[in-house]
């Protein structure tokens, strides 16, 4: 199957199953309501370019680029980051549900989440120096050997986050949100 190189086009409305998009590099390029649910994206170079109320829950991502990549009201379960590419790997979240996701030993330094669902995500061995949890809730979110340095939880809620088991150093935490630190050691704060 030969390549495809798109560059500024905007795909609307359209479902994989029906006109799945093909192999090759989508440069500034945008995406609305687009489903790529269950798709096979392995290979494709997205560069520059916006997904809007897409669905890419279980898309699988071998090898996929995603670089200066902008979701936004994206419904995106189960997806595995950690099988992209790691060159260039950046994006950022508005809006967006991102349940059971897997960011395994990534790098996302000063990546944003704002306003999004990641429960039960995995972020393992991840570094996300400066990055921004904006209004996030982190339902059993799992950070063990995470890089949290200068990352930003003031306005996140329900996460569980061991001191001892991650590098916080200047993170950045709510009154409210510092209850999340403490929750190994099974003890109840009150007023």
């Amino acid at each position: 199957m030969e390549e495809v190189y798109f560059t500024e086009k905007t795909f609307d409305k359209i479902d994989f199953e029906a006109s799945p998009p093909g192999k090759g590099d989508y440069e500034n390029c945008r995406f609305t309501n687009y489903n790529f649910a269950n798709s096979d994206l392995s290979g494709i170079r997205f560069v520059d370019c916006r997904f809007k109320g897409c669905n890419l829950s279980l898309a699988k991502l071998n090898l996929t680029t995603l670089r200066d990549i902008s979701f936004v009201g994206c419904k995106m379960l189960g997806l595995h980051f950690e099988h992209c590419n790691e060159f260039g790997l950046s994006f950022s979240f508005e809006n967006c549900t991102l349940k059971h996701s897997s960011f395994y030993k990534t790098k996302l330094r000063k990546t944003n989440f704002i306003n999004s669902i990641l429960h039960e995500a995995d972020f393992t061995d991840c570094d996300l120096t400066g990055s921004v949890f904006d209004k996030c809730d982190l339902l059993r979110a799992v950070f063990e050997k995470s890089v949290l340095e200068k990352t930003d939880f003031r306005t996140s809620y329900n996460f569980s986050i061991d001191s001892e088991n991650n590098r916080i150093k200047k993170a950045k935490f709510s009154m409210s949100g510092a209850a999340g630190l403490l929750d190994k050691y099974d003890i109840e704060i009150g007023i």
